[in-house]
């Protein structure tokens, strides 16, 4: 009698206890209020310029393609946690894993023509180690947490010239790229960056959509960074910008971080919108480690700009925030999934980027994007 009771008792507490848990209410997931990229700039690998052996270099030495002298000596806060190089597999996979837990959903890899002005070479795009992080992200053990998608650096040192050129591009980003499974798309279609849009040509642009269709997709979304060129009849679908600076090209200045978000801002609502249009936030600009006798490769061969001073977390993350609600408010301007892109993941070069750094290393500009772009 003893045993039977005690298995009445059991039945009894097992059912109560799945009768609680059937009705407990179901907390849904954190959703995201937009699909936020970020561009990423491949040039903390390779070998430096000035790395030569002359004693006058010695600062050079291990140190990648891009970090210029005055960057190294004068700005070396912008150093990132894991160092200067970034091009191993293990800090591509650490980088996936630091964006995914922020609310980023793709990067925008900047890709670059094989040499400028010239024939396609398979060889040196593969080779180019500006190009490199593109491959390390396809190869990422954890890359499903994100997507990617190329953005088209088509401007001094890496323009693709001629239609035949344009065709020759067009096939090459099918065949090696468009495919992978964690390529970003938009209505099933491969979404694809150009800089600058005023560049291309239209017989290249729509033999870029017919070639994706012989090869099974339903064709591509050729987003022009420059929307005042950017136009349907040129064979673009959508428009943005990649960045945008009041001060471009003028002598070196200071100038408010509020100002540069304001010149973003500005351009959510003034840019000519016949095509969906992708805004951008900004995350800095100030080139000076990149300018002078010391800068970039050792010849000054970046122009002289304004630089933007004063910047913090709250700041951006509130400019951020009126991106988002920007979007909310004009839903037929924006992409059918709400994409949005952040400038830059990683142009330390150019004063704008997201990564943990020596002077942020706890990566608080990434906690401002998880601030904004999940729901409560």
């Amino acid at each position: 009698m003893k045993k039977i009771t005690l298995l009445l008792l059991a039945i009894l507490t097992t059912f109560t206890v799945c009768k609680n848990y059937a009705q407990k209410p179901e907390v849904a997931a954190p959703q995201k209020k937009v699909k936020l990229g970020a561009y990423y700039f491949g040039g903390w690998g390779g070998k430096n310029i000035k790395d030569d052996g002359m004693p006058e270099n010695a600062w050079a030495v291990g140190l990648p393609t891009h970090v210029s002298q005055r960057m190294y000596e004068e700005f070396g806060s912008r150093k990132a946690t894991w160092g200067w190089r970034d091009d191993n597999q293990r800090i591509m996979e650490q980088q996936i894993d630091l964006a995914a837990e922020n609310g980023l959903s793709y990067f925008a890899f900047c890709w670059f023509w094989s040499k400028d002005r010239a024939a396609m070479n398979e060889g040196q795009i593969k080779a180019n180690t500006r190009n490199a992080p593109i491959y390390q992200f396809m190869n990422a053990s954890n890359n499903k947490r994100m997507q990617y998608c190329l953005m088209i650096a088509n401007h001094k040192g890496a323009e693709i010239v001629g239609t035949d050129n344009w065709k020759a591009a067009a096939d090459f980003w099918i065949r090696e790229y468009f495919k992978h499974p964690r390529y970003l798309t938009l209505n099933g279609k491969p979404v694809v960056m150009i800089f600058l849009p005023s560049e291309t040509t239209i017989e290249g642009l729509a033999y870029l959509q017919q070639a994706a269709k012989a090869a099974g997709l339903p064709g591509v979304e050729i987003v022009g960074l420059g929307v005042g060129k950017a136009k349907a009849e040129n064979g673009y679908t959508s428009s943005s910008i990649y960045n945008t600076n009041p001060g471009y090209k003028k002598p070196s200045e200071e100038h408010t971080y509020a100002e540069l978000v304001k010149s973003h801002q500005d351009r959510w609502y003034v840019d000519v919108k016949t095509l969906p249009y992708i805004p951008v936030a900004t995350a800095g600009w100030d080139r000076r480690p990149w300018e002078g006798p010391k800068g970039l490769f050792g010849t000054g061969v970046s122009e002289l700009s304004w630089y933007f001073v004063g910047k913090t977390p709250q700041q951006f993350e509130n400019h951020l925030g009126a991106m988002v609600k920007w979007m909310e408010n004009n839903p037929t301007q924006i992409t059918q999934d709400k994409l949005a892109l952040i400038y830059a993941w990683n142009e330390m070069g150019e004063g704008s980027w997201l990564v943990p750094t020596l002077e942020d290393p706890k990566g608080q500009y990434l906690k401002a994007i998880k601030n904004v772009v999940w729901t409560k």
